[in-house]
């Protein structure tokens, strides 16, 4: 499997190439970002975010380093947009404020990213464009064409990026589904059309290459979902799944209907997305079955169904609080009925079993098994698209590295030659044409930007250190009063400790912390000491080294010396 070999020839060094280029969204799942570059031409595709690991304390998101494209703004002739899951669009309202381009997306997808630019006062300085699958767009040497997929989120796109230097086909995420909750199946015979006309390379989702078979419809869901409501009629229900999911909710609120249950949309997410799926009307709700929460207290439990946020276990979404307890609208207990309509992403498992154990803790009954098909295509899904569209080249992309690997056996298998498949990383650059293609020693510079509230950026690895250096050993703050004319300490150092010890019952360590401040001042100063700088740092040498021996803790030491 190749990452650095090339297949070089003649053809190759004289015909133009045109180049792919991940910015982010190979090794992890999230922050999709890949730019395609055919000389003075790049178009962009998705525009994802990534939630934060467990070391990047008080971190809400991240999002992609974009250097290479400020660097080549003028050469950017569109963003152009699979679907609207978070980790293809959740960067947008923090990139288009740097990138005066056009947008293109199909309308549920268009509808979300709206919404979030509203928010972010985005909306009018945005230009956007609406497309329907089939649509071709001209976008400098490029055309990009959208063509019908099926994911967990209605109107999934895959695109069909044609240059001079051949077409290139990325699926976006997506499964194969006959019998989709809403809309049309994929469309397998434009894949199989554009596969006859030729097709350079195959940028194909991985996420699911490690699972052999074929992946189920949507609609099996729902015949679940009726069982259990069958099964639970004198309970109320409350079913968490993704906000994005609207098919998913949709066979919900088919069941609700069916057995005469009202129906609360609970999460701010959820809220949006559904309210966006009605305008367009992506969704279709029985009258008289939706109710505000405000209402659910005028109709039996058992005669109610809560479609909520929290299925990863996130601690301030809709499911969280209320297996805490700190919802003020529903209270957990028992005779309720819990159903969790997703799988953990990885890295959430802890936390979706917390939020497990506190609903049984509350005596709920909680049902996490066989409620959830996955939106991404297993194995024989993909050899599928691979037989179809019949690439010269494999580029495996959406997924870790385990995932990539995983598909490019698939492309081994399937005839595609060792030489042609290409396990790429973030930042690599590869260029190809019918002649060949090879990665390039020069890399692109990519990373990690971590927003935190309003700020973007500025937050690093210094600040993330020092919140876990906080997190784990507190902080201590100093006070003193200095007469520098004199060199005399004014009165008795003050000490302020923070998730280091609790000051109350550390009278003894607080003392003595306090007489060697005073020590250590008043031997410098008398040496001529006078510089405050020098002074702090004397105070936090001296004092870290004491904390260190008396606790065997380091907490951050921050010394504050007043001149009076």
């Amino acid at each position: 499997m190749s990452r650095k070999k090339s297949h070089r020839s003649e053809a190759f060094d004289s015909s133009p190439k045109v180049q792919i280029i991940p910015l982010g969204g190979l090794e992890q799942i999230g922050m999709n970002i890949t730019a395609f570059r055919y000389a003075d031409s790049i178009v962009v595709v998705d525009l994802g975010m990534a939630f934060p690991t467990e070391d990047m304390l008080g971190v809400d998101l991240v999002i992609p380093d974009i250097s290479y494209l400020l660097e080549n703004r003028e050469l950017i002739k569109g963003i152009f947009i699979t679907h609207g899951h978070e980790d293809h669009i959740g960067a947008i309202p923090y990139i288009l404020n740097q990138l005066d381009v056009p947008l293109y997306a199909t309308r549920l997808t268009m509808g979300i990213i709206e919404h979030k630019l509203e928010e972010h006062q985005l909306l009018e300085s945005t230009d956007r464009h609406v497309v329907q699958f089939g649509d071709v767009i001209r976008a400098g040497d490029f055309t990009v064409e959208f063509i019908r997929t099926n994911h967990s989120i209605i109107d999934a796109a895959a695109l069909a990026i044609k240059s001079p230097a051949g077409c290139i086909v990325h699926t976006g995420d997506f499964k194969v589904d006959y019998t989709p909750v809403y809309g049309d199946p994929i469309d397998l015979q434009r894949f199989a059309q554009i596969g006859k006309e030729g097709v350079l390379a195959l940028l194909c989702d991985s996420t699911n290459a490690e699972r052999p078979g074929f992946t189920a419809s949507e609609k099996t869901v729902g015949s679940t979902f009726d069982f259990i409501f069958q099964e639970h009629q004198d309970s109320r229900i409350i079913v968490a799944t993704f906000a994005s999911n609207v098919d998913r909710v949709q066979q919900i609120i088919n069941s609700a209907a069916k057995f005469g249950r009202k129906v609360v949309i609970e999460g701010r997410s959820m809220v949006t997305i559904i309210t966006i799926a009605q305008q367009l009307e992506c969704i279709r709700i029985p009258e008289n079955t939706l109710i505000d929460i405000e209402q659910i207290k005028n109709y039996p439990e058992k005669k109610t169904v809560i479609i909520t946020t929290g299925s990863q276990g996130e601690n301030m979404a809709a499911l969280s609080r209320m297996a805490t307890g700190q919802h003020r609208k529903i209270t957990i207990g028992d005779g309720d009925t819990v159903i969790l309509s997703s799988h953990p992403i990885p890295g959430n498992e802890k936390a979706v079993t917390h939020v497990i154990n506190d609903l049984l803790i509350k005596g709920a009954d909680v049902i996490s098994q066989d409620v959830h098909v996955s939106g991404h295509a297993r194995q024989e899904d993909i050899k599928l698209i691979y037989t179809l569209v019949q690439p010269k080249y494999a580029v495996p992309v959406h997924g870790e590295y385990k995932h990539l690997i995983a598909q490019g056996k698939l492309a081994r298998e399937l005839g595609i030659p060792e030489k042609n498949v290409f396990i790429l990383r973030s930042g690599d650059v590869l260029e190809m044409n019918a002649g060949g293609a090879e990665v390039s020693k020069e890399k692109v510079p990519v990373g990690a930007i971590l927003v935190d509230g309003k700020g973007v950026g500025d937050v690093g690895n210094a600040v993330l250190r020092d919140r876990q250096h906080l997190s784990e050993d507190g902080i201590v703050i100093v006070a003193a009063a200095v007469n520098k004319d004199t060199g005399e300490l004014i009165g008795e150092p003050s000490l302020q400790s923070r998730g280091f010890v609790y000051m109350r019952e550390a009278d003894e360590l607080i003392e003595d912390c306090m007489d060697l401040v005073t020590e250590e001042l008043t031997h410098a100063m008398s040496k001529g000491t006078r510089d405050n700088g020098r002074l702090r740092g004397i105070i936090r040498d001296e004092l870290g080294n004491f904390l260190w021996r008396r606790t065997e803790r380091r907490p951050i030491i921050i010394p504050i010396i007043m001149d009076v």
